[in-house]
């Protein structure tokens, strides 16, 4: 259980990392139309031509289905644990909403991260669906292919409300990560905690605010 627990906290602070980074780059959309075009096209052929960046998106994908697989695997476990009536109250009264529903959450961003790489990666990397253009500079324009996703307001909508999990299953699994490694420090812990809710906080508003903002720009 602990190697299990391990694999998660580890390739949850790794994709936090990533999360950093990525809304990063989403921040650029935000820039005037002529700018962000150049900008986003040239970083995201960057990240598809540079080798060590592969290597990256190689490991984030395994840390994705490792992340998802240990969870599962931990979620079914604790579930047959909690058979029986007594312990099921117990962990009700010693445990928060979030944590008591992490693996709920978790589903509902596999549905988003299931969506999003079905609009994006499926079609820019694998040339699924609508065929993607060039800009100015040769680059394939996933500025495009993205300005034109939140100009449609379902999408917009969807990709905005899954960030409130997000946000949550963030705060819940930063903070438990450190614990899982070993770090109990008591002032630390409350330390990490609120560094938590702030970083879970800033993902989930500015992923959540972007589309919005390019949908009224």
């Amino acid at each position: 259980m602990f190697f299990r627990k391990s694999i998660i906290a580890l390739t949850g602070l790794f994709l936090c990392l990533f999360l950093i980074v990525h809304l990063s780059a989403n921040s650029i959309l935000l820039l005037p139309e002529e700018t962000a075009r150049e900008l986003y096209n040239s970083y995201s052929t960057t990240l598809r031509e540079s080798p060590i960046i592969k290597i990256v998106a190689y490991v984030l994908y395994l840390s994705i289905l490792l992340h998802i697989v240990y969870a599962l695997l931990i979620t079914l476990n604790n579930r047959r644990a909690k058979s029986k009536r007594y312990t099921l109250n117990q962990y009700r009264e010693n445990s928060s909403w979030t944590s008591q529903n992490m693996g709920l959450l978790g589903i509902m961003i596999l549905l988003f991260i299931v969506v999003h790489l079905a609009n994006f990666w499926a079609r820019i990397k694998l040339g699924m669906g609508e065929g993607v253009g060039l800009d100015a500079n040769g680059h394939v324009d996933v500025y495009e292919v993205t300005y034109s996703l939140f100009q449609n307001i379902y999408y917009v909508l969807f990709y905005t409300l899954l960030m409130a999990p997000l946000g949550l299953h963030l705060y819940h699994g930063l903070k438990s990560a450190f614990m899982t490694l070993g770090f109990y420090h008591k002032k630390g812990l409350r330390i990490i905690a609120k560094l938590s809710l702030i970083y879970a906080v800033i993902m989930a508003v500015g992923f959540g605010i972007i589309p919005f903002i390019v949908f009224f720009k």
